[in-house]
């Protein structure tokens, strides 16, 4: 813990050497005191009074199928990153890719591995381990296979701290086998969107990928993990039994309308999308994080909707810089037709008047989302409440740098530094107290 504080205390003091206003030697003193305070306090059990005795795995969405996205109320992009190989599989030793014989492994064709004796335990790979039973294991087999799942699970965090700085900060209030649970949803649906963000010669490809990937997602259910990133989210599956394969077939068909479609001509259309690649998280993570006494997972469900709608109209708004160059338009075509603002303007990034009227009131409505998602705050287990309440307040900051940037989303890219994200966190706590 010592080292995990000394770096982040290092990070924070690189952060504050290029805010103009606390160059003191003295505020630079009380800004280490107060990081280290609350880094300190998180970990020592600010987040739920049983956060610090949580160390395992835990034992145990609504698991009706909806007929479509839940519309909460009618309203009136992604991090990039580089130096991670998002598809990158283990060795075929571990992942069960090919038998040790060189055959093809019964995984392709969605049969489980072969059982073996006991006595081949320590040779098994990772999929096979991961099917037996942990009291058909021998010591050593058994030592390999949680070695396995710790590297997953890191290798989850890495691409979580990686590309979502934001989240992950939120991530890090969670006890840590929930911490653990949420990298490994936030990994496959990082993975999904790389998918399609992939450069390739044709969109034919593309639909092929996703067909397979929701094999894959198949498999993960049936406990046949592919590849090492795979597994964390196969052993989450196993902690978690009410995780529904549900959102993350509609996350992938939201993949599927990003092939189709890059303008959506109502809110209403704009909804389903942000629902599927974005609102599914919250019912991905429901089960994770778990409701409070007096609530069920139905109770939260809409609130939950409504933050990953908030974040995805976040990013959209966010990101209409980069879009652009891609010629892609998230904003509504009748909300441009509303403010007068022509699509080669936007495309050309042209700020003028009617823009920022228009990118105001894309705002307000993205706040609106947010005020709705508040409510469900108090219906989480407590260990789950400042996560999430951190989170929302940094993501929404967003919306506010926008607004400091003089609205040139088009030049300018809005974020919350570390140091902000954490001055944000005692008015997170206090929230949910």
């Amino acid at each position: 813990q010592s080292r995990t504080f000394a770096r982040q205390e290092r990070n924070l003091a690189s952060v504050v050497r290029g805010q103009s206003g606390m160059r003191s030697r003295q505020g630079r003193l009380v800004l280490r005191v107060l990081s280290w305070t609350l880094l300190a306090g998180v970990r020592a059990g600010w987040v739920a009074p049983g956060a610090r005795a949580a160390r395992g795995l835990p034992g145990a969405l609504v698991s009706q199928r909806a007929q479509g996205p839940l519309m909460v109320q009618k309203g009136g992009a992604s991090n990039k990153g580089s130096g991670i190989n998002m598809v990158q599989t283990v060795s075929n030793s571990e992942s069960g890719a090919a038998s040790r014989d060189g055959s093809q492994d019964d995984s392709t064709s969605g049969r489980p591995a072969a059982p073996a004796s006991r006595s081949d335990t320590d040779l098994l790979t990772c999929r096979e381990q991961f099917a037996l039973d942990s009291q058909q294991l021998s010591p050593a087999a058994l030592a390999r296979r949680e070695d396995l799942l710790n590297k997953s699970y890191d290798a989850c965090k890495e691409i979580t701290s990686h590309y979502s700085k934001t989240f992950f900060m939120g991530t890090r209030l969670f006890p840590p086998e929930k911490a653990r649970a949420v990298w490994a949803v936030y990994a496959w649906c990082r993975r999904t969107d790389d998918i399609v963000d992939k450069p390739r010669a044709d969109r034919t490809s593309l639909r092929t990928e996703l067909q397979q990937w929701q094999r894959r997602l198949t498999d993960i259910w049936a406990g046949r993990p592919y590849d090492m990133i795979d597994l964390a989210l196969a052993d989450t599956v196993k902690n978690y039994p009410a995780l529904s394969i549900i959102p993350f077939e509609d996350m992938i068909k939201g993949m599927v309308m990003d092939i189709d479609q890059n303008r959506f001509e109502t809110f209403e259309e704009l909804y389903v999308y942000c629902y599927r690649v974005a609102g599914t998280v919250g019912l991905m993570t429901m089960p994770i994080m778990g409701t409070a006494d007096g609530y069920t997972e139905e109770d939260a469900l809409e609130p939950a909707l409504a933050l990953g709608v908030a974040l995805q109209l976040t990013n959209i708004l966010r990101d209409v810089g980069e879009d652009r160059h891609r010629q892609r338009i998230y904003i509504p075509q009748e909300d441009l037709r509303r403010f007068g603002v022509t699509e080669q303007a936007l495309i050309k990034g042209v700020k003028s008047e009617a823009y920022v009227q228009m990118l105001k009131f894309q705002i307000e409505r993205a706040r609106e989302w947010y005020v709705r998602a508040e409510s469900g705050v108090a219906m989480l287990a407590p260990e789950a409440r400042l996560p999430v309440r951190a989170s929302l307040d940094m993501y929404s900051s967003i919306l506010d740098k926008i607004e400091l940037n003089n609205y040139d989303n088009f030049e300018k890219r809005a974020y919350t530094t570390k140091l902000e994200k954490l001055a944000l966190l005692p008015g997170a706590w206090l929230k949910t107290r």
